[in-house]
């Protein structure tokens, strides 16, 4: 399947720069998976009134890491900017760097606290290792660092992303990207939905910068995943399980809990526990762990897009983009959100 496929024009102006005012007042556009029909047009606070009774809703509950920070060269004083990733051993961190040709290994960055960075490894392209002494804790990102916005929100990071580009939900942190379908969610709407009968469940799962990767490749199946750490607990395996065994809905909130409930599947239930996964869903998937999907709208070209296709249709899936572009609908992390069901 070509990659071409998966294109649609889209207006610069309609990539939201900003989170809505007020959370969880986004539109929602509402779809039916298999139907013919035309999308509705409503609010994500409307969203309480559109899940049956019953239905299992899986977030996922990662907390983005304030990992973009900046280090000064301690021969040149020049600046730089490292993304931290993940950590490859108790002092060294897999970072994306800015300038990559420019930072070699070897070089000595200043970074604030008073901790130091050396260049250990070039894995490849704008990949560098970092080894940083003292080791720093969690808080030291906290302190210093800067909410990695995604490359398409074209402004530095402000104080308000520090919380807008955080879930109301968010607790286990090491994500470089915000699972940006819970971005909509308020304390208030998830208790609306509980008191509808709703019930919920969590998973975590790290999302890393790939998400943002572009297919490149001129067929799908050429392209390389990237991998994402995943977490599953038991409660989520036997509700997920309950649900299946009653014959009620499984709605993932955002594509990276589709991926994970996916991803854990043993035929009836997610396996509990740690993992990681490079699953590529795209057309011709089938779906075994879930049944409806409430997501953001995605860019073109993504693998976000080929697995939102694979569950919809991709005809139906780019008709309702073009209806997005014409109703002015807000594209991307902060903009607003579909329910397929």
């Amino acid at each position: 399947m070509q990659t071409s496929l998966f294109s649609f024009d889209l207006p610069e102006e309609l990539i939201a720069q900003e989170p809505p005012q007020v959370r969880g007042t986004s539109r929602l556009m509402l779809m039916d998976r298999r139907g013919s029909g035309r999308p509705s047009h409503m609010s994500v606070s409307d969203l309480p009134s559109l899940i049956n009774p019953g239905t299992l809703m899986v977030f996922n509950d990662t907390r983005v890491r304030k990992a973009r920070i900046f280090a000064r060269n301690s021969d040149t004083g020049g600046r730089g900017e490292f993304l931290f990733l993940n950590p490859t051993s108790e002092d060294e961190w897999d970072c994306i760097v800015d300038k990559a040709k420019k930072k070699r290994i070897g070089q000595i960055w200043l970074f604030p606290g008073e901790i130091t960075g050396t260049i250990t490894g070039s894995p490849a392209g704008d990949r560098r290792t970092v080894c940083l002494n003292p080791i720093p804790s969690e808080s030291w990102f906290e302190d210093h660092g800067h909410i990695p916005l995604p490359p398409y929100v074209r402004r530095p990071d402000n104080p308000e992303d520090a919380e807008r580009y955080q879930t109301v939900y968010a607790r286990n942190t090491g994500s470089a990207a915000a699972p940006t379908a819970g971005l909509h969610f308020t304390t208030e709407i998830i208790g609306a939905l509980k008191d509808n009968g709703v019930e919920t469940a969590w998973v975590t799962l790290q999302v890393g910068p790939g998400t943002f990767a572009p297919v490149r490749a001129e067929n799908i199946k050429d392209h390389p995943m990237h991998i994402e750490k995943y977490s599953v607990p038991q409660e989520t395996s036997d509700r997920v399980a309950s649900a299946r065994r009653e014959g009620r809905n499984v709605l993932a909130v955002g594509t990276t809990a589709v991926r994970t409930l996916e991803a854990s599947w043993n035929g009836s239930e997610p396996v509990t526990g740690e993992g990681s996964t490079d699953l590529f869903i795209y057309p011709g998937y089938e779906f075994r762990a879930v049944d409806q999907l409430f997501t953001n709208f995605h860019t073109p070209n993504s693998s976000l897009l080929m697995l939102v296709s694979a569950f919809c249709g991709r005809e139906r899936l780019l008709k309702s983009y073009e209806d997005a572009v014409k109703e002015r609908y807000r594209f991307f992390s902060y903009g607003d959100a579909m329910l397929i069901r």
